[in-house]
């Protein structure tokens, strides 16, 4: 308890990625005292893996598109799941955030007239996908970072958030380890910004980077806010699937958007089978579910995928707009492209589900705790639109970053419970006691092969029992963890905190897909095949109850006549 340093300010950030950085311009703008964590270094986080582009109804390409067209596609997509008020912002505001990126110097595609450049992507009525060649978040990553660093926001690099101290419902800060020096810290902060992306790194196969696990769902749940939509996980459908050590890195939607096939091993375009009119750019769940059967009913590939085609495009169209795939499958498959068919399959790809919070001021049901991105649930409902996430996280990250700073106005510091915070000081030293021959790598894999094989594409009551079972041992043992070695970068006990972050998350999604007796965007069920509007037309919530799991339901609000319209009137 005495070997730990407090650090104070406004607002605590937990998270460096697109959302966490467009959060802290926006409260630093409002005039609060911010400081950003980060779990690795600036720049690196998962968001600059981001590949196809950013969603906005510019109507550069197409004049007919607007916000209204854009929020109908993304409340089909989202299998009228979303929070209607969350995708009306987000449409409303998504062509200023476009617009601001670039007067901040992020350098678009461009148009003959020299407007930014829109492509298709599936599921979507217009063109209205902005990009980069195939690299859009590495260049909003850069934008962001010159922004942040033009302003001096402080941020602290390598620091993992292992929970939050709250007293009567309010925040008053986060627990720390620096993993340089692996001392603790106190964040004493007015209000945090929860904005620590996705949970891919849950499964085996995936597209995300290594720190997409989930810890931010799994913390905020533990200081309980309410969760919700955790059965609803999007599976990309292509992610490379040869050599084995890159299976699941993203083939980006833009090889099908710019003109790409997807054949089976009778060369056969399967998607007319599926989904005849809109093809390869069909809404994901459908082109992934479609994908999976034809490998299922052997019609697949040498090393269990199917093939997308491009080379028909022509070398010079596919060097100049995916110049990033061009260099991805010669450095990792050896393949040209340009005259290569590519092999793919799907990939766990993004978490719809997450932290719920207010659809205005982006504040979770713990009073100072808001959130924004993909640990956010309720914006992108049964299944997020291709090109949605990097509006999510500009539009919310600003949203949460003014919102806080008007919080923390009229909020004075509070002083922690000190015997919380040596409870949670002592909990994150508990490996480093137990002798015992349990490691956090085993159980680790032993979480990411469950999922994959039983929380899949398909599932069903008697795969989900089964893996609910497993993870329940599974967060058993994670108590009984044992790691050697000192503090100092300690990657055993990052992976050992990391474990119990997954079996929390993993029991969630289990729990809600379980709960879910029906089919719905990215939520299969085989023994439930049909869609319920009747019984389940509604959020699953998750809530820690005094250390209990408890599930309810909690009904879609009611849409507004003139947004209803909408969902109604032809394009």
């Amino acid at each position: 308890m005495t070997n730990y340093k407090t650090i104070a300010c406004d607002i605590l950030i937990i998270g460096a990625g697109g959302a966490g950085l467009r959060a802290a311009i926006a409260a630093h703008n409002a005039g609060a005292k911010v400081i950003v964590i980060s779990k690795t270094l600036l720049g690196k986080s998962h968001t600059v893996m981001a590949e196809g582009g950013i969603n906005a109804a510019l109507g550069n390409v197409d004049s007919k598109d607007n916000w209204m067209v854009h929020f109908r596609d993304s409340m089909i997509e989202g299998q009228f799941l979303s929070d209607y008020r969350m995708v009306e912002i987000l449409t409303q505001e998504a062509p200023e955030r476009v617009k601001e990126l670039e007067y901040w110097g992020a350098v678009f595609d461009r148009t003959q007239e020299g407007k930014i450049m829109q492509r298709a992507f599936g599921a979507h009525t217009y063109r209205r996908t902005c990009h980069v060649g195939d690299r859009i978040g590495l260049e909003i990553m850069q934008t962001l970072k010159d922004q942040i660093v033009h302003k001096n926001i402080e941020i602290i690099e390598e620091v993992l958030i292992t929970n939050l101290i709250v007293k009567n419902n309010h925040v008053l800060g986060a627990i720390g380890v620096e993993l340089r020096s692996g001392k603790s810290v106190f964040f004493k902060s007015k209000a945090i910004i929860m904005a620590t992306g996705g949970c891919g790194r849950v499964f085996k196969i995936t597209s995300n980077s290594w720190e997409a696990i989930g810890d931010g769902v799994a913390i905020a749940y533990r200081a309980g806010a309410e969760i919700i939509d955790m059965e609803m996980i999007q599976f990309h459908p292509t992610g490379m699937v040869w050599p084995e050590n890159v299976r699941g890195m993203l083939v980006t939607e833009s090889v099908r958007g710019e003109g790409g096939w997807l054949l089976n091993n009778k060369n056969e375009r399967f998607m007319k089978k599926y989904e005849p009119k809109r093809m390869e750019l069909g809404p994901r769940d459908v082109v992934a579910r479609a994908v999976y059967n034809e490998i299922e009913m052997g019609r697949g590939t040498e090393h269990g995928g199917v093939y997308l085609d491009i080379s028909h495009m022509g070398k010079d169209f596919i060097e100049h707009k995916l110049p990033r795939m061009v260099a991805q499958f010669k450095e990792f498959a050896e393949i040209d492209i340009t005259k290569e068919k590519m092999e793919v399959a799907p990939t766990v790809h993004y978490m719809m589900g997450g932290i719920r919070v207010d659809s205005e001021n982006s504040m979770s049901s713990v009073n100072g705790l808001f959130a924004a991105g993909e640990c956010v649930g309720g914006v992108h409902g049964a299944n997020r639109l291709g090109g949605n996430s990097l509006a999510d996280i500009l539009v919310f990250g600003k949203r949460a970053g003014e919102f806080a700073a008007l919080y923390v106005e009229n909020i004075e510091f509070k002083e922690s419970d000190r015997e919380d915070m040596a409870r949670e000081f002592e909990r994150v030293l508990i490996p480093f006691k137990n002798k015992t021959d349990i490691k956090p790598q085993m159980l680790k894999k032993r979480i990411q092969d469950i999922m994959w094989e039983h929380v899949g594409i398909m599932r069903n009551e008697e795969r989900l029992l089964k893996a609910l079972k497993e993870i329940e041992e599974i967060n058993f043992l994670s108590k009984k963890i044992s790691v050697a070695g000192d503090l100092k970068y300690n990657h055993e006990w990052i992976d050992a905190m990391d474990v119990q972050n997954m079996a929390l998350v993993c029991e969630m999604m289990i729990r809600s897909a379980l709960y879910r007796k029906e089919s719905r965007g990215a939520h299969y069920r085989s023994d439930f095949p049909k869609k319920d509007d009747r019984n389940w037309l509604v959020n699953v919530v998750c809530k820690n109850i005094r250390g209990v799991m408890k599930l309810s339901k909690s009904k879609v609000p009611e849409m507004p006549s003139n947004l209803k319209k909408l969902l109604v009137e032809k394009s």
